[in-house]
């Protein structure tokens, strides 16, 4: 029997289903939850499907909102997590608390916390896991599905442009398209930003500092967010501007939370750089990634990190 038989026989056994995914999500996070759960709902209107969280969606509560879930519905229930690769990323830690786990993801299994999972670290997106499972089982693939699932693949392979993007992918894509999802909004949403994010997206730009090597780095102060009127999550806009530069093939953008810890991201046009976020209470992709910083000592740190890697990738590379 497949993974994917495997998991269906489980949805069929309980009558309680709760959908987890990353905090700090990101279209992938919340397209991948929300599409299976509307899927399931369609084939299973008996059962209780919902989709907990920390009310932390930001500005993509477009693609998909939280339920509210009490620590009572865990009892006797599946529990879900998409897209999250290890337990300190599961938003609402209440994951634990049902009869079963199962873990679908993208990510490298470096924490293979589930009782089954399915992970595929070659798939662009946990969407398109997730859209794989649908189709191959038969469940309900209506516009309402396709809808999340199309915009979480457009969001995980940087509008199809990263190298995890495959023939399958725009085979998956083609029918979720056919469902009449309107791609276009899709494409608005995700990209879209308000007058305050371009602001701040400007900011990063003269914030950047580069080394030699190619890496650089920004750091977004709580203070610089709020006197642009930009809150924690909505920062997140800024992550791929260092990358629209032609000489920077590395970058981290620090952004300060409100506890003055620092939420780091890591993107590559080349170099590895999953290994350096694992170091820091992080993870992700080869070439995007994410991690957290106590403070701007361990930034420092992060960040003469990344150069030497850097170095090491333009040294091979000439």
């Amino acid at each position: 029997m497949s993974t994917f038989a495997q998991i269906y026989q489980k949805i069929e056994q309980f009558s309680t289903i709760i959908l987890h995914r990353h905090t700090s999500p990101d279209p992938d996070a919340l397209g991948s939850q929300a599409g299976l759960a509307r899927s399931l709902k369609l084939k299973f209107p008996a059962k209780r499907i919902l989709c907990a969280g920390e009310n932390d969606e930001g500005d993509l509560s477009w693609i998909n909102q939280m339920d509210q879930v009490e620590p009572t519905d865990y009892q006797g229930a599946l529990v879900i997590t998409t897209d999250t690769a290890n337990t300190a990323r599961i938003a609402n830690k209440l994951y634990d608390q049902g009869d079963l786990l199962i873990k679908i993801d993208h990510h490298p299994d470096v924490e293979p916390y589930a009782d089954l999972s399915y992970v595929d670290a070659d798939a662009p997106a946990a969407s398109q896991i997730v859209a794989d499972f649908i189709i191959e089982q038969g469940l309900p693939l209506t516009d309402q599905v396709a809808y999340p699932l199309y915009a979480g693949i457009v969001g995980d392979t940087g509008r199809f442009m990263y190298p995890e993007t495959t023939e399958h992918t725009f085979n998956v894509v083609a029918k979720l398209t056919a469902t009449g999802i309107n791609i276009n909004e899709i494409a608005r949403q995700i990209s879209d930003v308000t007058f305050e994010q371009a602001k701040l997206q400007a900011v990063v730009l003269d914030y950047m500092e580069a080394d030699p090597s190619g890496a650089a780095y920004a750091v977004l102060s709580q203070a610089t967010l709020a006197k642009l009127g930009v809150d924690f999550e909505q920062a997140s806009c800024t992550v791929s501007t260092p990358g629209r530069i032609k000489d920077i093939i590395a970058w981290n953008v620090f952004v300060e939370k409100p506890d003055g810890t620092y939420r780091v991201h890591y993107r590559s046009k080349g170099p590895v750089i999953n290994e350096l976020a694992a170091k820091h209470d992080g993870g992700g992709h080869a070439l995007a990634s994410g991690a957290n910083a106590k403070d701007l000592t361990e930034v420092k740190q992060i960040f003469a990190e990344l150069v030497q890697v850097t170095k090491e990738y333009q040294k091979n590379y000439e």
